[in-house]
C-alpha cells in the first residue's frame, strides 16, 4: 500500500511542522471525495473486478483523509494523535509489507495451508471490515475505534495478499 504509506508519511509531516496545507485537508469537499472513493472501493471488493491490492490501497488512503478532514476540527490544534496515528499507520504498513508480505516466499506449505484454513473459516469478510472502519469515524469519542479497525483492515491485507499470491504462478 504504498499511496497509504505516502499519505500517512506527509500528513505526520505537514502536522509537526504546522504546515497551512493542512487548513485545506479539513474541508468537506475532502470528507464527501474521501467517503465517495471508499464506498466505491467497497463495492470493487465485492465484485472483484481489479487486484484487491490496488482497492485496498485506495480505500485505506481515502479513509485517513476523510478521518483527518473530519476529526481535526475536533480536537485541538497541538493533539499530538494526528501526528502519531498516522505515523503509525506507515510503520504498520511497512512492516507488514516487508516482513510478512515480501517474505511470503519463505513460508512454508503447511503454513500456507493453516492461513489459507483460517481465512475460509473467517466469517469477516473484507467489505465489512471496511465498514467497520467508515463506521469508526462517527464516533469521536472512542478515538482508539479508528486506529484499531484500520489495523484490523491492514492485517486483513496482508493476510490476502499473502493468500493471492499463493494463487498466482
Amino acid at each position: 500500500m504504498p499511496f497509504f504509506i505516502a499519505i500517512s508519511l506527509t500528513l505526520s509531516f505537514m502536522v509537526q511542522t504546522q504546515s497551512p496545507l493542512q487548513n485545506r485537508l479539513i474541508s468537506p469537499l475532502i470528507i464527501y471525495i474521501s467517503l465517495g472513493l471508499a464506498v466505491i472501493c467497497i463495492f470493487r471488493i465485492i465484485y472483484k473486478t481489479i487486484s484487491t491490492k490496488i482497492w485496498h490501497d485506495i480505500f485505506a488512503s481515502s479513509m485517513l483523509l476523510a478521518w483527518f478532514a473530519y476529526w481535526k476540527p475536533l480536537f485541538n490544534e497541538d493533539s499530538p494523535i494526528f501526528f502519531l496515528y498516522p505515523l503509525y499507520f506507515a510503520f504498520m504498513t511497512a512492516f507488514v509489507s516487508l516482513f510478512f508480505i515480501g517474505q511470503r516466499h519463505n513460508i512454508d506449505y503447511e503454513t500456507l495451508r493453516q492461513m489459507q484454513s483460517l481465512s475460509d473459516k473467517s466469517r469477516l469478510q473484507p467489505w465489512i471490515l471496511m465498514l467497520c472502519v467508515m463506521a469508526s469515524l462517527g464516533l469521536q469519542q472512542h478515538y482508539l475505534l479508528y486506529p484499531i479497525t484500520m489495523t484490523l483492515f491492514i492485517l486483513q491485507f496482508a493476510l490476502s495478499s499473502c493468500l493471492q499470491a499463493d494463487d498466482q504462478p
